[in-house]
């Protein structure tokens, strides 16, 4: 027979459990040099579309040639349904574009996440699918991108999720000083 608790739960005084930020990995340069040379056809050119635009492995493995068209991709099976454009350099389009129409990747996961394994042993659990979007947009901030501009590449909801990227922009913090209303304002001589 179970038993049944009535009154006050014995459990609300508790503080709420702390979730932990899963650690978030990125590929190098010289991981993503040892990676690109460690691939070829679909797998390769996949690799390259997510690098360049930050999309999900998801979308990207249903990006069709039609999607395909000046020098930009659009996205139009994404995680939260939004349609989601990103510009890409013409050399990304020559790679990526081999057909005029349907599907461009045929890339088993399971085969792609053991190839990515052997590149980056230390990936943690679960983060082999994201870590080339991981990796889009560490390198994003850490080359100057602007954050707000990342968010809407990423097609982020909030940019709460894009902030988890901020701290790898190389002046994120300096721009507090830089950017705040006393710049150029002599305090020495106000009281």
């Amino acid at each position: 027979e179970v038993g049944e608790c009535h009154g006050d739960n014995p459990i609300r005084q508790l503080p709420a459990l702390r979730e932990k930020t899963p650690e978030m990995t990125y590929l190098t340069r010289e991981d993503i040099d040892r990676l690109l040379k460690a691939l070829d056809g679909d797998a390769r050119r996949l690799t390259i579309l997510c690098l360049s635009t930050g999309a999900r492995w998801g979308e990207a493995n249903k990006v069709t040639a039609e999607n395909v068209l000046n020098n930009r991709v659009t996205f139009t099976k994404t995680k939260n349904g939004k349609i989601r454009t990103v510009p890409i350099s013409s050399d990304v389009m020559r790679e990526i574009k081999i057909r005029e129409s349907g599907l461009l990747f045929d890339v088993d996961y399971e085969e792609y996440r053991k190839l990515l394994r052997g590149v980056k042993p230390t990936l943690p659990k679960g983060q082999a699918a994201h870590v080339l979007r991981h990796t889009f947009a560490a390198h994003f901030m850490m080359n100057g991108g602007n954050i707000l501009t990342l968010q809407r590449i990423m097609g982020h909801a909030t940019i709460q999720q894009t902030m988890t990227y901020a701290h790898l922009a190389p002046d994120f913090l300096q721009d507090a000083m830089r950017l705040n209303p006393l710049t150029g304002i002599a305090l020495d001589g106000i009281r």
